[in-house]
């Protein structure tokens, strides 16, 4: 199936000389919206639904390459909350004053940095399965995201080689890459296969992974090491109203980390996914947009 490309695509320039690649999907006037890829992934990694509802609806999707992946240059923050500094550069060059966000996953954490520090730009925000903290007054036990907090120590010299072995390692597999992403869906559970066995998904993270890694992949990395820090604020601090969505059988992000999360925000809701995993939000996309807009 064919992917058709973005609206507008391109890179704007943030602190230190860096840049942060981003893609857009609807009219350049709609109403913004800031979508944060899960871990992994890049900035095309958005439903091909949700483009065209934006079409619909008039609203401009923004995707944005975390440093490492795609066109962003490699960089490591000091914590989740530094990224709201490249934030809101991007955005001053993109024209855009307030927003909404939505983040999948490990797009979570920085979905609610956002709106810790900028409640005067963000009108609202959409979670899908996403991270909990594992540092401090929020921290939620359990969860494979344990796995990277025991190897925390050997996360910080492996970014950068770990990060160009997988694209070295992409590019060799890239004449295979639909029969491997075949053989990931048919390992997961039940929901997750279905939504990956449909053509218009499987094109779009075809798509996504396959353009996001061609120069670099070391994104995946920094993410982790970023989430066995502390986060730079706490869920308190998120002020602006937050819909969250997640699968009762998410087998990557427990979905007890997302009641975790929600009880301890100020202002937020919980959507469950009846029997959908880790990725059941991508599947619901149409309500997702239409809360946060309602918000």
């Amino acid at each position: 199936m064919r992917v058709d490309p973005p609206t507008l695509e391109g890179t704007a320039a943030v602190r230190g000389g860096r840049q942060l690649s981003f893609a857009e999907y609807g009219p350049a006037d709609g109403r913004p919206i800031v979508w944060m890829h899960g871990t992994p992934g890049a900035r095309r990694q958005i439903p091909i639904e949700a483009r065209a509802f934006a079409a619909e609806l008039g609203v401009r999707i923004i995707g944005i390459d975390r440093p490492g992946i795609g066109g962003s240059s490699p960089y490591l923050y000091k914590d989740v909350l530094e990224w709201t500094e490249d934030l809101r550069l991007l955005l001053d060059a993109l024209g855009v004053d307030t927003f909404r966000l939505v983040g999948l996953s490990g797009g979570g954490p920085y979905v609610l940095a956002a709106g810790a520090a900028m409640p005067d730009r963000v009108l609202a925000a959409a979670v899908l399965g996403g991270v909990a903290p594992t540092r401090g007054v929020d921290a939620a036990p359990g969860g494979l995201i344990q796995l990277a907090v025991r190897c925390a120590p050997l996360l910080g010299p492996m970014r950068l080689p770990a990060g160009f072995a997988i694209t070295q390692g992409i590019r060799l597999v890239r004449p295979l890459a639909g029969p491997v992403l075949d053989l990931y869906g048919a390992v997961q559970p039940a929901g997750d296969r279905t939504l990956l066995a449909r053509p218009e998904f499987k094109a779009m993270f075809l798509d996504d992974l396959l353009n996001g890694s061609r120069t670099q992949m070391s994104a995946p990395l920094a993410d982790l090491i970023l989430f066995t820090r502390e986060w730079g604020f706490a869920l308190a601090d998120v002020r602006v109203p937050v819909r969250w969505w997640h699968g009762d059988a998410d087998h990557i992000v427990p979905f007890a980390h997302g009641q975790h999360c929600v009880g301890r925000l100020p202002d937020a809701t919980m959507t469950v996914i009846d029997g959908e995993s880790h990725l059941g939000g991508l599947g619901i996309t149409r309500d997702v947009i239409t809360s946060i807009l309602d918000a």
